[in-house]
């Protein structure tokens, strides 16, 4: 029985909406309002949520329009009651949509909103120099985003600049770090984007999502979107858990982002994720330039350090830096930073536990040994209640600090992590058609990383050997 009342409120809508068109104030305004009657009636019998809620967005866009005439009519501009060639002393300012046409769709409106806060308005601090090493990444995506903005000129012809990069690699390499000085350096709209942002409970909602996002970024060109973990999103397409959401925010994913390449746009995408092999293939085809970030190197480790130490007081010198950037081999971007964070702390707690202060030349008092010139025996709460609280500084960060907190360090990137997720990437990619014989595989073959696994036809069987590519 409910249905009826919002049938009749949307017979009153159009009759309301024709009047107001017309310019006939008079007749439209309890038009309006007996529709606002029937909507209210509606609202308290209707279940679904998704029509609530849009039904309560037209509620206040007709209850907006009647307030609004109801003012012109206050102010005596009855405006005409029979036909619509004299136009009233004072409009309205808007005018309610008629279903769904004319103006901008609020649902569209609504998805926009939620993505603008994707959007990175204030640049973060990162540059190009505070990344070690990556120098082909780095290269890489200067070709694509720095020249093409200062310099068109050199992109004529069939020379054209990259519209998306994969970064793959183990976990804590710099991915995101680098997203971060590609946001910093680039004169470009930057869309930060995670599986949150796409991801909706409605049905149909998500692949809108996607949609718009791609929009929003052609019409704010140049500019870049920047899908952190995309394997969350774009997964391999028929495996057994998945639905159908998901399914449709791949193929609109897949969808936009060919028409990116197509279109001759300033739009670049750039996704990073730590499992390549787990993307949809179509999803990898996409992406044109695909860049493997590794494992720091020497030198890269070597200037981490002095990055994340900055203008912290200490008393290394370059050959220490060496020394610790070889004993660092195999940690990644994230546990150097980790270990220097730990680092940072030590003087700290050097203070907290000493038991011999010194006073320098400018006033200030210094943890030191007992056999130092001028010590004196005394903790940093006896100095702190004699109100010498701000005077107490720590030491310099030495080697020894470092020392202490590398044999506890241990590095959270293994080769035997290492080994599945990248060196097998491309073995599995050319084993995907002989994995699909009919006779069930083994468990070793689904283990193995090294190039030694073939299907042998005419044996009916799964042995070792070279794949020869």
């Amino acid at each position: 029985m409910y249905s009826n009342f919002k049938e009749q409120a949307i017979e009153y809508v159009k009759q309301a909406v024709h009047e107001d068109n017309a310019g006939n104030y008079v007749k439209a305004f309890p038009l309006y309002m007996n529709a606002l009657e029937y909507f209210k009636t509606h609202l308290k019998y209707e279940k679904n949520p998704k029509i609530k809620e849009a039904i309560t967005q037209k509620f206040t866009e007709y209850l907006r329009r009647a307030e609004e005439i109801r003012a012109v009519l206050d102010e005596g501009g009855p405006g005409p009651a029979g036909n619509g060639d004299a136009a009233v002393a004072t409009k309205p300012k808007t005018k309610p949509k008629d279903g769904d046409d004319g103006g901008e769709d609020p649902e569209q409106a609504k998805l926009r909103s939620g993505l603008n806060s994707a959007i990175i308005r204030e640049k973060p601090n990162v540059k190009w120099n505070d990344v070690a090493g990556l120098e082909g990444a780095k290269q890489a995506l200067q070709e694509a985003v720095i020249l093409p903005v200062k310099f068109p000129q050199f992109f004529t012809g069939k020379r054209r600049p990259w519209r998306a990069f994969l970064l793959y690699g183990p976990p804590g390499t710099g991915k995101s770090y680098l997203a971060k000085a590609v946001a910093t350096e680039a004169e470009s709209t930057f869309f930060s984007i995670s599986a949150s942002d796409l991801v909706s409970k409605w049905m149909g909602e998500s692949e809108k999502l996607v949609s718009n996002l791609f929009q929003m970024a052609r019409e704010n060109a140049p500019s870049i979107i920047f899908i952190d973990e995309i394997d969350s999103l774009a997964g391999q397409r028929g495996e057994g858990n998945e639905s159908e959401a998901s399914r449709r925010i791949k193929t609109e994913l897949l969808v936009q982002m060919q028409g990116v390449g197509n279109d001759d746009q300033k739009v670049l995408i750039l996704a990073a994720t730590n499992t390549p092999y787990a993307l949809d293939q179509a999803v990898r085809r996409r992406f044109d330039k695909r860049i493997y970030i590794p494992l720091p190197d020497l030198k890269a480790r070597q200037h981490m350090f002095k990055v994340h130490l900055g203008d912290t007081p200490h008393n290394l010198t370059e050959s220490d830096f060496e020394i610790l950037a070889r004993r660092t081999e195999g940690f990644s971007g994230s546990d150097i930073s980790v270990c220097v964070k730990d680092v940072l702390f030590e003087p700290v707690r050097k203070t907290q536990d000493a038991m011999f202060f010194v006073k320098t030349s400018d006033g200030m008092w210094v943890p030191c040994g007992p056999k130092s010139a001028g010590a004196i025996q005394i903790t940093m709460q006896e100095l702190a209640s004699e109100g010498l609280a701000a005077k107490i500084l720590p030491p310099p960060i030495s080697r020894t600090d470092f020392d202490k907190v590398l044999a506890r360090q241990r590095p959270t990137v293994s080769k035997a992590d290492l080994e599945p997720s990248f060196k097998t990437f491309r073995i599995k990619k050319k084993l995907a058609k002989k994995m699909r014989q009919n006779r069930p595989i083994p468990h070793w073959v689904r283990m193995r990383t090294d190039n030694t696994i073939r299907y042998n036809a005419k044996r009916r069987h799964w042995r070792r050997t070279k794949l020869g590519f």
